[in-house]
């Protein structure tokens, strides 16, 4: 009998926040002639590029409405849940909110893997809602040909806390909250090219909840707030800077990346994704490097928070983050500019 241990991975074809659709395909998928009724409580929608819906339920508040699922972007199945289930919690702190209910979607090929492993994937995601706060309160699920999994959470916010991704003002300062390079780090395990050294690093920064986004929501000097996913730093950055109108200049020097990452992306340890990303910014940005296309075009699960501040109150931003422990981001990667003819420009 075979008792080797199941690979998650080796059953999907995409992993992560890498399965997104590329930018420019999602646009032509959204695009349409349909005119859609008017809802006036409808504060966040498909009007803009933000990370969840917001409805106004009165008496200063609105609810927070998101949901996010993806296929295995690691093997163990009890990780796999933890990680796509703060992936999906991550959208409401990025709107500033509290999260209040999750709901799990599960597909899952019966006919190859064990309910057993399901069964993992539903106790990590139990696991991250209890970090949360929050219940895990029911779910659907589907025989599908590959594993995924997500969620679709609930949060709540008071209005004057909601964070938007289309809100910087010119002279914002710009932090990150979390390194990047975990799309590159688990395509290097894949490969079976990942460093003694670097096992775990990238899963326990997945798995690691945005929560400081709802303390975010509470100061009024941040303008803007997002979570870096699927389409990159850069995606995410240019989806930031294009909604308010601006051009974000960005020093790469300054934008935290994980430990060691030329080592793997001069093996081309690069999910097919970046790729993908950077075919549809290309026009928008300058400054790119061989370096810097395979790092900031890296597809994040449950990055880091992207904020831009104020510039008035750096320090007090900045002493923030150190008391949360966030010391090494607490300075900033770049600066919100008058709109130039590239919407990022690379320094």
């Amino acid at each position: 009998m075979n008792s080797d241990p199941i690979k998650l991975t080796q059953y999907a074809h995409g992993a992560g926040c890498g399965c997104k659709i590329a930018p420019g395909v999602l646009e032509q998928i959204l695009k349409s002639n349909f005119v859609a009724p008017q809802y006036d409580k409808l504060i966040v929608g498909n009007a803009s590029k933000d990370d969840a819906a917001v409805f106004d339920i009165g008496n200063g508040q609105a609810l927070i409405s998101t949901t996010d699922f993806f296929m295995p972007i690691v093997d163990d199945a009890f990780d796999f849940g933890k990680i796509a289930s703060a992936n999906a919690i991550s959208d409401v702190y990025a709107m500033g909110g509290k999260p209040l209910m999750a709901i799990a979607i599960l597909g899952w090929p019966i006919n190859k893997l064990s309910p057993e492993l399901a069964q993992q994937v539903i106790d990590g995601a139990r696991t991250i809602c209890a970090e949360a706060g929050i219940p895990l309160a029911g779910g659907h699920s589907i025989d599908s040909p590959e594993p995924l999994f997500g969620l679709a959470v609930t949060g709540i916010i008071a209005l004057e806390n909601l964070k938007q991704n289309n809100k910087a003002k010119e002279g914002d300062l710009i932090y990150i909250t979390k390194k990047i390079g975990v799309g590159i780090l688990t395509t290097a395990e894949k490969k079976g090219l990942l460093k003694a050294e670097h096992q775990g690093v990238a899963v326990k920064q997945m798995m690691a909840l945005n929560k400081i986004g709802e303390q975010f929501g509470t100061l009024n000097y941040v303008n803007a707030m997002t979570d870096v996913t699927g389409f990159g730093l850069l995606g995410h950055l240019i989806e930031m800077a294009e909604g308010a109108n601006l051009t974000a200049e960005l020093s790469y020097s300054k934008v935290p990346l994980i430990d060691d990452l030329n080592f793997y992306t001069s093996q081309m340890c690069v999910p097919d994704n970046s790729f993908r990303n950077w075919s549809s910014y290309d026009p928008k940005v300058s400054g790119i490097t061989g370096d810097s296309l395979l790092t900031l075009c890296d597809p994040q699960t449950n990055g880091g928070l992207l904020i831009t501040i104020d510039e008035k109150f750096k320090k007090e931003f900045e002493h923030v983050l150190i008391k949360e422990g966030l010391k090494e981001f607490a300075q900033p990667i770049g600066v919100m500019k008058n709109r130039e003819e590239k919407i990022v420009s690379i320094l």
